[in-house]
């Protein structure tokens, strides 16, 4: 039986959770492949390897420098890497790759996003470009392109005491994801095949590597999505949500202006934004804690009038997430650059109403006044338009709202594109085509 080695950005929640250790909700497609492979059975022995910034103490290994341990049939394998700093390269990666390489001796190598150093070592260490495989998720070099959003220059410039201290300031943070992009440009060159949804995705990768083979495989969303349905009666009226707020690329300024142009209109409107909160002022120390970016939001809540119309959930496990996505009346993208939002292919299988800037390739995931609105991105004003037709439109002949009309549409859109068993086939036909001429 073949061996296929995954290279991870988390801990996969399954393992974390046979471990009793934390884990995180990022990447939630990931979980919903790897659940399906078990599942399934598949036809080819799995290794997982994924990120740790320390060992926990009494974490079991097979003896051996490049031991794992067995976690319901896989193999898995940590490496340290420091994740605050994943624009830093440590050649010590190499070193351990390259002790798991001799250990597991897999057929293929499986690389699921190229925005972390260790996709660099993986690809430096294995050598074997016809035997890497690279899954994109976005584009680090892109993202830096375009990172302070149309943020004011004096924003731009602006250094908080918290940002002095991590050496995190906005220019510090697009300095790093040029390094980013630097690495990913590498990985890109160095693997053979590529994975991809979007034509922006592809057309991205093809100025990297014109030599690797494109391959389309659409991703498959954490198994909580697929039950639950949007219902317009049972929402929150006027009430959006967003996925991300806590830096400029994700657009929550947009959404502030375009707020305040709906507020007249809608009174009672309200913004949930899931993550980190950037916004939070009310201990001394949770001042010190303020960002540039953030700071930068609180000057907005208030020229906009916007107290008490924002608030900050925290990170939301995928239960909590599923009920922040029902409750509210539409889901907004206002990123200026995506590549596929894992966030939008969930609230479309959940029904939910979603408006996204048209950028990258999420024009590929929404169909503008089909499955979803689309705006230019970066402009708030448009925005606020966008809110507002798809509140305000006239019922159609059937008496439904363009609200509830997209919400049918993306419902049928998003269960074709993520559909787990079609997806599962489509990489084991890429698996097959990887390993087909492969010599013991």
């Amino acid at each position: 039986m073949k061996k296929v080695l995954w290279i991870c950005n988390i801990m996969l929640p399954a393992v974390a959770r046979e471990l009793n250790l934390p884990y995180s909700n990022r990447e939630g497609w990931l979980s919903g492949i790897f659940e399906r492979v078990l599942q399934a059975k598949a036809p080819f022995e799995l290794g997982v390897c994924f990120p740790l910034e320390r060992m926990p103490e009494g974490l079991g290994q097979d003896g051996g420098k490049g031991a794992g341990f067995w976690i319901k049939g896989v193999k898995c394998y940590p490496f340290a890497e420091d994740l605050g700093h994943p624009e830093k390269y440590e050649e010590s990666l190499e070193e351990r790759f390259q002790e798991i390489f001799e250990d597991y001796k897999p057929h293929m190598v499986h690389i699921f996003g190229t925005e972390f150093p260790h996709a660099l070592a993986a690809v430096r260490a294995f050598g074997k470009p016809r035997r890497t495989l690279v899954g994109i998720q976005g584009l680090c070099g892109e993202i830096a392109k375009v990172y302070m959003a149309g943020l004011p220059e004096r924003v731009r410039r602006r250094v908080t005491f918290r940002d002095l201290i991590r050496q995190d300031s906005l220019r510090q943070q697009q300095e790093k994801f040029i390094l980013r992009g630097k690495h990913e440009a590498e990985v890109i060159k160095g693997c053979g095949y590529v994975t991809g949804r979007t034509g922006f995705d592809r057309e991205g990768t093809a100025k990297l590597n014109p030599k690797a083979k494109y391959l389309t495989m659409n991703e498959t969303m954490r198994q909580e999505f697929y039950s639950g349905s949007w219902e317009l009666e049972s929402c929150e009226k006027h009430s959006l949500f967003l996925g991300q707020g806590d830096y400029p690329l994700k657009g929550m300024h947009f959404v502030l202006e375009a707020m305040e142009r709906l507020l007249p209109d809608y009174p009672d409107l309200k913004l949930y934004v899931a993550g980190n909160s950037v916004i939070e002022k009310g201990t001394w120390k949770q001042r010190l804690k303020l960002s540039g970016y953030g700071k930068y939001l609180l000057e907005l809540i208030s020229r906009y009038h916007l107290e008490g119309k924002v608030v900050m959930t925290g990170k939301l496990s995928a239960l909590q997430m599923k009920e922040r996505f029902l409750a509210c009346h539409t889901f907004l993208c206002p990123s200026v650059l995506e590549n596929s939002p894992n966030t939008v292919g969930e609230a479309m299988l959940l029904g939910v109403p979603v408006a996204a800037s048209a950028a990258g390739g999420i024009p590929d995931m929404v169909r503008d006044g089909q499955s979803g609105l689309l705006f230019p991105a970066g402009d708030g004003k448009a925005l606020a338009e966008t809110i507002s037709r798809m509140w305000d439109e006239e019922k159609d002949r059937e008496g439904l709202t363009l609200a509830q009309r997209l919400s049918r549409q993306a419902v049928l859109s998003a269960s074709i594109a993520h559909d787990g068993e079609t997806n599962y086939l489509r990489l084991l036909e890429i698996y097959r085509e990887i390993l087909q001429d492969f010599e013991e």
